[in-house]
């Protein structure tokens, strides 16, 4: 299956896929319940909304869960898996590297660039070193920052009216620093966040938060918390809200074996499922549009260390998305979002995935880097390991998804729909994110008394940012009041609405 697979992830694909591996009653069992609970959303509708359901201009809004839904009739959700571009910041050559990163690139409009820290941790000290790109796909490295305080979780705020305070680190529990240049850094007197050896870090500047995640324990070993600050001086710590449970487990047990039986997939070892534990090594976190996305490692190990090697078999990163930082929805089935890839193919994630922690935009007027040629996509850089001993070991791989492209709700010939909740309407201009190139995708506009007052022309096309036009009505007449949106897709995959 490709990286940018389109195979849905729907509960009932989970259960063709899971009833093909021998010796799985509980999986079985399982999986026929998220059927049930798949057939049920589909025929009677959810919604997990707030009564008062916004739609903020300017907002896209994304199909992940059910929030400002009503129902949904004769769709289902697909995760879709980013299209893995290789390796893009790599060791040099005949030297010894283990490159690594726990921050996104960010754009810096007046060197037009983009800038990444990047960590080589194969000596017996770690060494970070800036790299700099124009395209976000060849990178320069540049000068190394001094060594008062390493970090490579680093984030660039724009908007902070200090220019000696943009370039903000964090290097969890110790502290936090911020300099001018990302070269001298200065140690703020704030009490660092409890964490063990792992953490990522992002920053959304709309919302002005800062995002940091960091290793705590949980029941079956490593687990996530968050933190979260909108000054980058006093910090929210949720707690451990992230971990692994035991449907993880099971599901986990059965991929190593899975991946054992296949010798593209897994270095041979002696099988021992009862050895076989799943936790959560690091976490990408931001907050995207309306809501946080979060992309998990799951680390998938033995609790007895096999001699001559490490306790780490591979790591697989899963989809995830939550409203408040505390309830978190596990997508595409706990499927892979990221997987790594064969052994022998030569690339650098076959075992090792640490997560992005952030996308870049891409594409016409985006803020990082206005790029008139890129159609709309989201790029995420990542750390990828190789299972095969090698030197260069380690290297920054990118993966590029559609924009809002994480999940789509999806129409074969039978139409299907989806109607949003009421929300008061902010602007007089709709627009989708739709892939319907041999279908179609329609719009009513519904009124507070659910009378149908708009309907659209037919939208046809891959179609990233289409405007709506109107057959009959126009949504511009319902400015500010209070109305519903009601979706019809045949042949189609729906990705998400704004209105601007």
């Amino acid at each position: 299956m490709s990286n940018n697979q389109k195979m849905p992830h729907t509960g009932l694909r989970f259960v063709e896929w899971w009833s093909r591996r021998k010796n799985d009653s509980a999986l079985r069992l399982l999986a026929a319940g998220i059927v049930a609970a798949s057939l049920a959303w589909a025929l009677d509708g959810v919604s997990a909304a707030d009564p008062m359901f916004r739609v903020p201009v300017g907002e896209r809004q994304l199909l992940l869960d059910d929030t400002g839904i009503t129902r949904i009739e004769k769709l289902q959700r697909t995760m879709h898996r980013p299209d893995k571009r290789g390796a893009v910041i790599r060791p040099a050559p005949a030297q010894r590297g283990s490159l690594q990163i726990r921050h996104a690139p960010f754009w810096l409009s007046r060197e037009q660039v983009f800038k990444v820290l990047v960590a080589n941790t194969a000596g017996p000290t770690t060494i970070l070193r800036w790299y700099t790109s124009a395209d976000g796909l060849h990178w320069v490295p540049g000068p190394a920052p001094d060594k008062t305080f390493m970090s490579h979780h680093v984030v660039y705020d724009r908007q902070d009216s200090n220019p000696n305070r943009r370039y903000k680190a964090a290097r969890p529990p110790e502290g936090l620093a911020v300099s001018a240049d990302g070269m001298a850094w200065t140690k703020l007197n704030v009490p660092g966040i409890p964490s063990s050896d792992e953490a990522n870090f992002s920053y959304h500047p709309r919302e002005r938060q800062f995002l940091l995640t960091v290793k705590r324990g949980g029941p079956h070993g490593r687990a996530v918390a968050v933190a979260t600050s909108n000054d980058f001086v006093e910090w929210n710590d949720f707690g451990v809200g992230f971990l692994a449970d035991d449907l993880d487990q099971r599901l986990g047990r059965e991929r190593i074996q899975h991946y054992l039986a296949d010798p593209t997939r897994l270095l041979s070892l002696p099988a021992h499922p009862a050895d076989y534990t799943v936790d959560v090594y690091n976490m990408g976190l931001f907050r995207y549009e309306g809501l946080y996305i979060g992309l998990p490692a799951m680390h998938h190990r033995h609790t007895v260390r096999p001699p001559g090697q490490d306790d780490s078999l591979f790591h697989l990163v899963q989809l995830v998305c939550s409203r408040d930082l505390k309830t978190w929805r596990r997508l595409g089935d706990r499927q892979p979002w990221l997987e790594i890839s064969r052994l022998g193919s030569g690339a650098y994630d076959s075992k090792i995935i640490l997560p992005p922690s952030a996308p870049l935009v891409r594409g016409p007027g985006c803020l990082d880097g206005a790029d008139e040629v890129s159609r709309d996509q989201l790029w995420f850089y990542y750390t990828g390991g190789k299972a095969e001993p090698d030197p260069d070991h380690m290297a920054i791989c990118l993966a590029v998804l559609r924009r809002d492209g994480f999940v789509s709700l999806d129409a074969g010939e039978n139409e299907g729909q989806v109607l949003t909740r009421p929300f008061t309407v902010p602007g007089s201009q709709l627009y989708v994110n739709v892939a319907a190139p041999r279908g179609e995708l329609g719009v009513e506009v519904l009124n507070g008394a659910g009378q149908v007052v708009a309907q659209s022309a037919p939208l046809i096309g891959d179609l990233q940012r289409a405007p709506v036009k109107w057959a009959t009505g126009h949504i511009a007449a319902l400015k500010d009041q209070r109305a519903s949106l009601r979706f019809t897709l045949r042949n189609a995959q729906f990705y998400s609405y704004w209105l601007e």
